[in-house]
């Protein structure tokens, strides 16, 4: 890969080979000596093709689950199992690799404005904005970003649009499936929301155990299956499901049956 072309959106691939090593010589201790990261189902990655690939996930802080990500994808391509010993794989790290993320988010500061730099897909978030509930059409630009990401490569997404768990999740990851129909690989995190701030940038705790499964890919029938049904197919994967919950208020129920009546995309 010629470092010198840009990549579909306009980034210098030398530029964003060096911050994706930056930061990961600077978060690797985050997760094998502060923290500990269990991984699982790394040999999942080995496996895929360099592109068309959608990564869905729980969502638990703004930055240290993607980073997380970005270590353990490149970690399993240098073939590592279920490991990030030894960062010399960042040193060569996947240039197509991308995350959604809202651009209100990655405008927050030097250091969102470089990690998006370095692969986010930044879109304009429909239902809030600023702290605020509003409700907008979705941008057809967004959407056709998305697509051109998963044409280049890997793309990252958190389909409830929260760092909350349990929330529903949003029908517009549904609709880029169908559109696109990428190759839909589950990830189960969790740990990260003991260890880390809500940004992700600061570390709460020590000594926690993180846990980073992969599953997986989704078995989708693109053309005739619903939106519902694969949105269904979602929860349940990444295991946010209210079945997963052992106990659920009858009103928490309700709220959520409503919210996913309003959500379009």
């Amino acid at each position: 890969m010629n470092l010198l072309k840009k990549n579909p959106f306009g980034h210098y691939l030398i530029i964003k080979k060096w911050i994706i090593r930056y930061f990961g010589f600077m978060t690797h201790r985050r997760y094998r000596s502060f923290n500990e990261l269990k991984i699982e189902g790394s040999e999942i990655i080995k496996k895929l093709p360099d592109n068309k690939v959608l990564f869905v996930s729980n969502h638990q802080t703004y930055f240290a689950d993607v980073v997380a990500m970005f270590h353990v994808f490149n970690a399993s391509l240098s073939g590592r199992i279920d490991s990030i010993k030894n960062i010399g794989y960042i040193w060569n790290p996947k240039l197509n690799i991308y995350f959604i993320a809202a651009k209100e988010t990655m405008k927050s500061g030097i250091i969102p404005r470089l990690m998006s730099y370095a692969g986010s897909v930044s879109i304009e978030r429909t239902w809030r904005e600023a702290g605020k509930e509003i409700n907008r059409q979705v941008k057809m630009t967004d959407v056709s970003n998305i697509g051109i990401a998963l044409d280049d490569g890997w793309v990252i997404t958190f389909p409830q649009g929260t760092t909350k768990p349990f929330k529903p999740i949003r029908k517009g990851t549904a609709h880029i499936i169908k559109k696109y129909k990428p190759t839909v690989i589950p990830i189960v995190i969790d740990g990260f929301r003991r260890s880390f701030d809500k940004r992700g940038l600061m570390i709460k705790k020590r000594g926690i155990l993180q846990s980073f499964v992969i599953k997986e890919p989704l078995i989708i029938d693109y053309e005739k299956e619903s939106i519902e049904s694969i949105i269904e197919k979602i929860e349940y994967s990444i295991e946010q499901h209210p079945s997963f919950l052992k106990v659920i208020a009858k009103e928490e129920i309700e709220v959520k049956k409503a919210l996913d009546s309003k959500r379009k995309w």
